[in-house]
């Protein structure tokens, strides 16, 4: 397999009221294209920080993150947003949809930021809501939604896109077990029959068993690799 993320020497510094918070500390991890990585560890332990980092969101205080070769940590906002757009996926902890849309619009909205044609753009939007069991709660805002049924929406606004990589922070805090792991068994038929690679933190370790490889964060480290 092809390495797709790698990270070297990777710190992340915040300025705290002048105290400084070492979120991250010399983190040095390799992600493989088409592979189930998770990030585990305690809350404060640096997972959703990193998870910022390698998704561009976030550039570290030190230290070099390439995606396919490419030194991300070099890119303009402007490329980095571009980069994110056309291919990741990103799923907050905090769903992020857009509250004066509806489901279906928040999807068709996501989809033509990521270039999806215009033709063919509602009924893909559809498919995906109805493959997440939510097909029925197209026309419903965020407001009148569950939180489990806001975060399937934000599940599927990030993948109807086929990006290369996946990120997902905490996806299935807010689900149920029966639909935690028909998500899960969602993310690895997409890596299975797209090649998608998915980087995941989850406190939930039902869900660790079915990962390629766990990482262990504890203060901002990385303590353990772990392949299954």
């Amino acid at each position: 397999m092809s390495e797709i993320i790698r990270t070297k020497d990777v710190c992340r510094e915040f300025d705290k009221k002048g105290e400084i918070i070492h979120a991250l500390k010399n983190v040095n991890i390799s992600i493989e294209q088409g592979t189930f990585n998770i990030l585990s560890g305690r809350s404060g332990s640096g997972k959703t920080t990193l998870l910022n980092l390698l998704s561009a969101i976030d550039i570290p205080t030190s230290g070099n993150i390439y995606y396919n070769e490419a030194d991300i940590t070099l890119l303009s906002e402007k490329k980095r947003d571009e980069l994110r757009r056309l291919q990741m996926g990103l799923v907050f902890q905090s769903t992020a949809l857009v509250s004066l849309m509806s489901a279906l619009e928040n999807m068709e909205y996501a989809l033509s930021i990521a270039g999806s044609p215009r033709l063919g753009r509602k009924k893909l939007a559809i498919s995906w809501l109805e493959r997440m069991g939510i097909k029925d709660r197209r026309n419903h805002m965020p407001a009148e939604m569950s939180g489990g049924e806001q975060q399937r929406v934000a599940i599927a606004r990030a993948i109807a896109h086929c990006p290369k990589i996946l990120f997902a922070d905490e996806p299935t805090a807010e689900l149920d077990t029966k639909t935690s792991y028909k998500i899960v068994n969602m993310f690895k038929e997409l890596i299975k029959q797209n090649g998608v690679t998915i980087i995941m933190t989850t406190h939930d370790v039902n869900i660790m068993d079915v990962a390629d490889k766990i990482y262990t964060l504890e203060d901002g480290e990385i303590t353990n690799e772990h392949k299954n």
